[in-house]
């Protein structure tokens, strides 16, 4: 398997980070998890064009995890010489969140039916809601916690033996460590502690308790025998040459790998 940071941004505007979303390669197939701003912009820079994507996963339906959805679903169903379906799966909330993205791409679809006589479909969206079990050939989710975000979900990806885990934005919890354990590779959104406290905003302190720190990630790696530790979504988006700091902060618990992502970075298992 291989796996791709495509986006490693928070919600704050980085020009160089796009939105939290991840690439999953498996046995050639391409699987997107989530779709932070500038997906498709991200996508094409690995390589991937919309119309090789046939399922989205969700870990949540805060904003910067699903900005990008409505782009998706637009170009993928644009560009397409024929009616095709993009499952989308994802949490309890996920098919009404989607069917409000669809009414408000209302007008967009209308113009593009009425200007172009081959395309006589409307895009269409297949959503599957999950909270823990298979969800794909060799893909489980788990119920994460993230804090007054619920339901929240991680995923599990495994292949010839290998295994790959997507935290999201969780903290440690028995959920995480279900996926985590013996994994390949761990990917983990992270705060820096000690930068958010130093800044006395009560709304930016709030994201304290509902994400894991680059320390909480590290222990959670070593705690379940993972191999890889990438960080990403990392909050506050780090300072240029800083990025090493955020890395030996996990390893005061981890002994094995830890990356630092970028978006682009690719790790194969």
């Amino acid at each position: 398997m291989e796996v791709v940071l495509l986006g490693t941004g928070c919600p704050l505007p980085d020009a160089n980070r796009a939105g939290p979303s991840t690439l999953v390669r498996m046995g050639g197939r391409p699987v997107l998890v989530d779709c932070g701003r500038g997906v498709l912009m991200r996508l094409t820079g690995a390589g991937v064009s919309p119309l090789q994507l046939d399922t989205i996963l969700l870990t949540h339906l805060h904003s910067d995890h699903v900005q990008d959805l409505s782009d998706l679903i637009t170009m993928r169903w644009a560009m397409s010489p024929t009616d095709e379906v993009l499952n989308v799966v994802g949490p309890p909330g996920t098919e009404s969140f989607v069917g409000r993205t669809l009414a408000a791409m209302e007008d967009d679809i209308g113009f593009r039916i009425a200007h172009h006589a081959d395309l006589t479909w409307r895009p269409r969206v297949e959503v599957t809601e999950v909270t823990e079990g298979p969800v794909l050939d060799g893909v489980t989710a788990a119920l994460v916690d993230h804090g007054v975000v619920r339901p929240a979900i991680g995923y599990r990806f495994e292949d010839g033996g290998t295994a790959v885990a997507i935290g999201g934005d969780s903290m440690p919890c028995d959920g995480l460590d279900t996926l985590c354990r013996d994994a390949s590779v761990y990917v983990q959104t992270v705060l820096r502690r000690s930068l958010i406290e130093a800044v006395p905003s009560p709304r930016l302190q709030d994201v304290l308790d509902y994400h894991s720190s680059t320390e909480d990630a590290g222990r959670t790696a070593a705690r379940n025998g993972v191999r890889t530790l990438a960080l990403t979504h990392m909050i506050p988006s780090p300072r240029p040459g800083t990025e090493h700091e955020w890395g030996e902060e996990a390893a005061r618990h981890f002994a094995g790998e830890v990356l630092v992502g970028t978006d682009l970075m690719s790790v194969s298992t």
